[in-house]
């Protein structure tokens, strides 16, 4: 019979395999949204837009506060307006 310590781990094992499967996003994630993260990321390699750390940066520069909680779009939208 297993012992107390045993099971906990047992139990353990389960919730990390369990969260696991949750955090694949990508695989449940909607087409529309695979999509236009496909065409982002080609925009951001071809030059054409800038990567969240490189607006992160210049956001930095021109010292706009909240920047760290900004997603990419706001970063954008705020530098666009302190400028």
């Amino acid at each position: 019979m297993a012992s107390e310590k045993q099971r906990k781990a047992a139990r353990n094992v389960k919730k990390a395999q369990a969260g696991a499967k949750q955090k694949q996003t990508l695989k449940t994630m909607p087409k529309k949204k695979k999509t236009a993260l496909g065409k982002e990321a080609n925009k951001v390699r071809k030059g054409e837009a800038k990567t969240r750390k490189e607006l992160n940066e210049e956001a930095r520069r021109l010292e706009i506060k909240g920047r760290s909680k900004m997603g990419k779009d706001e970063l954008r939208r705020a530098i666009a307006r302190a400028r």
